[in-house]
């Protein structure tokens, strides 16, 4: 996107944990430090399996009384379903307040010029009671918006942005090796750490135990680490759960189709440097990774 352009992402869903032990109960489930979590820092966070298998994923922002996680509107409910089984006793509550908020995108740029017409210095800056904050996995992805309806058009106006689609966005975003749709298709496939959430910030090897950590912590410490996610490149739709061919290796498996391609890529046997930038096939289909690794 050029500088004074936005585009309005339809597709995400807002969760509200509020209550006394919020801070503690998510602390004690999500990959990421909560406590770095204030009015000027937001995080990317995710939920694993007790295995460290990849679940669900969010961006998570404050409240004055607790927290807002802004996610893929395909997981709100399993989001919220997935919270419950662990409220038990914890003092508390767990909305969807998807139909209260949207979720727009400026550029890097834009949100400097914001920062500096806030005189703020911090990632996350609220302007005209809207958190405006950088997203935590790649600059080049620019600044969220989290805005009721109203406000997000008003601000739009008031910053001269031109609302234009989301194809720049997702293109850049996969060219940096980041899935935004599709996401689902990763649930329970792959490991936190095969998912790059490490790569994306998502995850805090310091904060101490959560629900999927001690396997995550393993493969980290002992460097498990033998296959990636990564995007492809493609003119032509390809089947989720067809297999990437190099010579007479199957190097990956499909896992994303569109509106684009990413695969579980296979780092050893044979190694990745040996096929990374070569031509490989799908269903008789040409591919090459885009190599982020």
């Amino acid at each position: 996107m050029k500088k004074n352009q936005t585009t309005i992402l339809e597709d995400r869903g807002i969760i509200s944990v509020s209550g006394n032990d919020a801070k503690d109960f998510l602390q004690n489930i999500i990959s990421n430090d909560v406590n770095k979590v204030s009015k000027t820092s937001s995080i990317f966070s995710a939920i694993f399996t007790p295995q460290g298998k990849y679940l669900y994923e969010f961006f998570m922002i404050k409240l004055d009384n607790g927290y807002l996680l802004d996610c893929d509107s395909n997981f709100t409910n399993d989001i919220i379903n997935h919270l419950s089984k662990y409220k038990l006793r914890s003092q508390i509550k767990i909305e969807d307040l998807s139909s209260k908020y949207i979720v727009g995108i400026i550029t890097f740029e834009k949100f400097r010029e914001i920062q500096v017409k806030e005189n703020k210095n911090t990632d996350t800056v609220v302007f005209r009671e809207s958190s405006i904050f950088l997203d935590p996995r790649e600059k080049k992805l620019g600044a969220r918006i989290l805005s009721g309806l109203e406000k997000l058009y008003l601000t739009i106006k008031i910053l001269n942005l031109e609302i234009i689609d989301t194809s720049s966005y997702l293109a850049e975003a996969h060219l940096n090796g980041i899935p935004i749709k599709g996401i689902e298709n990763l649930k329970d496939k792959l490991f936190g750490l095969e998912a790059n959430l490490e790569e994306l910030k998502a995850i805090d090897f310091k904060k101490g135990c959560y629900v999927g950590q001690e396997n995550t912590a393993r493969m980290k410490l002992k460097n498990k680490l033998r296959r990636k996610l990564l995007p492809l490149k493609t003119n032509e739709i390809l089947k989720v759960g067809s297999e990437l061919i190099f010579k007479d290796y199957k190097v990956g498996i499909v896992l994303i189709s569109e509106p684009y391609s990413f695969a579980l890529i296979k780092l050893f046997n044979p190694e990745f440097s040996e096929f990374k930038d070569e031509e490989l096939r799908v269903d008789n289909i040409k591919v090459k990774i885009i190599n982020n690794y």
